[in-house]
């Protein structure tokens, strides 16, 4: 478990699982894998969906549970929990969703693959700690503070968009009710570490299935009960079940995500003939992350007073923001949603979310191990110093 929970092995199964996905879905098996992401499960005529949408709906609101525990606490006790600490990431991370955005729809206007505007906006805390942890053997723990920080603010940002841009037809009245559950979660929470602690539990387990459920039916993407849930936990019981989770979301719910939407056959066409959402999501996360987080945290650091803590480079920014480029998980649901209705663009745009991605972890590991060999040969007592997690690890975000 303790491997589950380390920085570096989620990245690297969330890799193995997408490139895994790749091989079957152009190899012979590829028809009956995509069979299967199809077929239906659930109670005959009452409750029913595809796998792909088990896991992307209801596996993946585990992961925003974690999210949401997460940012809980970097919001209270964490790195985020004042103006002063969240100002200079907030700026670099406004620049690394608007930048890209703009590069997207360089490449887009005019078409009907501008809808996609929101895929590159996201970073894979997973693999750019991976990278980090890797290659920056090293650097001060103020640029993991910094890429950590930043990595929630576009946690954030992704979770809105999921929550405003992909909601239709919604039913207040079910929502309503998802909201009640949700007060009642929180509240019942609170009392979980009295001797009642197992009917608490079933209690909770209950009530977010519900609210799992009303929120699925009223219209609004599912994995929003998850971020509701984990923001309205009792801090510290939520901290011990994130923890629990942990292993289980690194090493089952995301890579099972990873495999499902990279389950794409790739296209037998020349590069010209490659939707725009292509082009756009691949260019927009290596380019558009480095330029947007780069200057807009180069600004950041002459607000407010100079010398406060993290105090970066701007090469140390230019790093930050190759990593920053890595959008994995996040990109990959933004697809799914973005061109729901348009099977032939979404698995063009889930290819450039990967292809853009992996540029990323490329260049940003190169660009971290430079840096980490200017900060060991400049200042020798340099050491690795990891980001300190909310309870034991942590594991990742999206």
């Amino acid at each position: 478990m303790s491997l589950l929970r380390s920085a570096r092995f989620p990245a690297v199964v969330l890799l193995a699982a997408a490139v895994l996905a790749l091989i079957v879905a152009n190899s012979p098996l590829g028809p009956t894998a995509e069979a299967a992401k199809n077929a239906y499960v659930g109670i005959p005529g009452v409750f029913e969906m595809s796998v792909g949408h088990w896991i992307q709906d209801a596996l993946l609101a585990v992961f925003f549970f974690v999210v949401a525990v997460e940012l809980q606490f970097e919001l209270t006790n964490g790195q985020l929990n004042s103006a002063r600490k969240a100002l200079q990431p907030a700026i670099a991370a406004a620049g690394g969703v608007i930048v890209p955005v703009a590069v997207f729809l360089v490449f887009t206007f005019g078409t009907d693959a501008v809808d996609g505007w929101p895929i590159p906006t996201a970073t894979d805390i997973a693999f750019a700690l991976g990278v980090l942890a890797v290659f920056g053997k090293g650097l001060p723990s103020g640029i993991r503070i910094f890429l950590l920080a930043l990595a929630i603010l576009d946690d954030i940002v992704g979770i809105v968009f999921i929550a405003v841009l992909f909601t239709s037809d919604v039913d207040l009245g079910l929502l309503a009710l998802a909201a009640l559950t949700v007060i009642l979660f929180g509240i019942l929470s609170r009392f979980l570490d009295t001797r009642a602690r197992l009917p608490i539990a079933i209690a909770l387990g209950a009530l977010a299935i519900t609210t799992w459920v009303l929120v699925y039916l009223s219209g609004v993407h599912a994995t929003i009960a998850g971020v509701a849930l984990g923001l309205a936990m009792a801090q510290q019981p939520a901290l011990r079940v994130r923890h629990e989770l942990e292993p289980w979301v690194n090493g089952i719910v995301l890579p099972l995500f990873a495999f499902s939407a990279a389950l794409v056959a790739i296209p037998a066409v020349s590069p010209t003939e490659l939707s725009p959402a292509f082009w756009g999501i691949l260019v927009a996360l290596p380019l558009g992350k480095i330029v947007g987080i780069s200057i807009a945290g180069w600004i950041s650091l002459r607000v407010g007073n100079r010398g406060t803590p993290p105090h970066l480079s701007l090469l140390d920014l230019i790093a930050a923001g190759a990593l920053g480029g890595i959008g994995f998980t996040v990109s990959l649901l933004l697809s799914e949603l973005a061109f729901a209705d348009a099977p032939v663009v979404r698995d063009e745009a889930t290819l450039g979310v990967l292809g853009g991605s992996v540029i990323s972890i490329v260049l940003g590991a190169f660009l971290v191990a430079q840096r980490a060999r200017h900060y060991r040969r400049t200042q020798p007592s340099a050491r690795e110093d990891e980001v300190p997690p909310p309870s034991a690890t942590k594991g990742q975000i999206a």
